[in-house]
């Protein structure tokens, strides 16, 4: 065996172990810190079969701000956790039923799994080789010009995800104050600004 072969089972444990971690810490925050650990593990096994980009972008984008945003929303947002475990127990048999079914799906699909004969030629087909052109560029070849319209639509997918989301959330709630842009713009100085005239000794 090769160093890489000792560097690919030790990235595939550290992450298969971080992985069933992430699932079963009782602390969020280290749920969130073992998520980040898999994360890195994933990024060390994108190094060994080559794609160094993906590599990269795991970790700017997964470690770099989503891990670290739901660390810093875990640590922030004042949760209380007996509340959710206490809410837990009666969803447990649904909970446990899903799991099941979503359990007797994987055997199915992993018994009745048949390797085609012409796989590894169609994957070889879909970029070129990476002696001509390095994995990034070959990347960005095929998402901007054969999947520029299916790049596009996952881009719109997530923008009204992102919309979705921030309505969802959005509350007017009647006691707080919001600024009013347009009344700001277009207020008058004359009335915005009132003159007193205060006489000495007396206060305003």
């Amino acid at each position: 065996m090769t160093v890489a072969d000792y560097a690919f089972y030790l990235f595939a444990i550290v992450l298969t172990a971080a992985g069933l971690m992430t699932i079963f810490a009782r602390n969020p925050v280290h749920s969130v810190l073992w998520l980040i650990c898999a994360f890195l593990s994933a990024s060390g096994l994108f190094v060994l079969l080559g794609a160094e980009f993906l590599a990269m972008l795991m970790l700017i984008v997964y470690v770099g701000a989503v891990a670290v945003l739901f660390l810093f929303v875990v640590m922030m947002l004042d949760v209380d956790f007996s509340e959710l475990k206490a809410g837990m127990a009666q969803h447990l048999p649904v909970g446990l039923l899903i799991g099941l079914v979503i359990l007797m799906q994987l055997t199915i699909v992993a018994g009745d799994w048949i390797w085609a004969d012409a796989a590894p030629m169609l994957r070889a087909a879909v970029a070129p080789p990476p002696a001509e052109v390095e994995n990034t560029a070959a990347l960005g070849q095929l998402i901007y010009t054969r999947y520029v319209l299916l790049f596009q639509l996952a881009g719109l997918v997530l923008l009204v995800a992102m919309i979705g989301a921030i309505v969802l959330t959005l509350r007017h709630r009647a006691n707080v104050k919001r600024q009013d842009v347009l009344a700001q713009l277009y207020r008058d100085p004359a009335r915005a600004v009132e003159l007193k005239d205060v006489q000495p000794g007396q206060g305003i």
